[in-house]
C-alpha cells in the first residue's frame, strides 16, 4: 500500500507533534535554568572561591572541590528542570568562569614537552640509519648483479 501525499503531510505532522510534546523543550529550560544556575550553582561557587586566597586560584588540588560541586550543580539542575546538558549555557558559563577566575594561570606541567635528547636520540637515528643503510643496499645490489 503506498501512501499518496495527504496520508504522508499527516503522517508527518502526527509525529512532529509527538516528538514536541515527548520530549522536554530546549528553549524552555533557558530562562528558568538559567536563573536557578545563577542563582544557586554560582552564587556558591562565587562564595567558595571569594574565601580562597587568590594566589590559590591557579591551584588544583585547592579549586578541584569547588569546580566540581559546580559541576555538579548544573547537572544536577538540568536533570530536575529536564533540560539537556552539556548545553550551550553551561558551556558559555564555563568559559566566563575560567575567563574570570583562572586566565592568569600558567599552564606548566599542561603543556607537552618534547623528551630529553638522550631518549629523543635514539628514536631519529634509528630511522635515518635504516633508511641510509637500505638505500645503499639496494645501490650495491644493482651494481652487483
Amino acid at each position: 500500500m503506498a501512501l499518496d501525499c495527504t496520508s504522508l503531510t499527516k503522517l508527518t505532522l502526527v509525529l512532529c507533534v509527538a516528538a514536541a510534546c515527548g520530549f522536554p523543550p530546549v528553549s524552555g529550560c533557558s530562562g528558568a535554568y538559567e536563573r536557578a544556575i545563577s542563582d544557586f550553582c554560582m552564587t556558591k561557587f562565587t562564595l567558595d572561591m571569594e574565601a580562597l586566597d587568590q594566589s590559590l586560584w591557579c591551584s588544583w588540588s585547592d579549586t578541584f572541590q569547588p569546580y566540581e560541586e559546580l559541576t555538579n550543580c548544573t547537572f544536577f539542575m538540568a536533570l530536575k528542570m529536564h533540560c539537556f546538558w552539556p548545553n550551550r549555557l553551561i558551556d558559555e558559563l564555563f568559559i566566563r568562569l575560567h575567563w574570570d577566575y583562572f586566565h592568569d594561570c600558567a599552564l606548566t606541567g599542561r603543556l607537552l614537552r618534547d623528551p630529553p635528547i638522550r631518549i629523543l636520540g635514539p628514536f631519529i637515528g634509528v630511522p635515518v640509519l635504516v633508511t641510509l643503510l637500505m638505500t645503499a643496499l639496494v645501490v650495491w645490489s644493482g651494481k652487483c648483479c
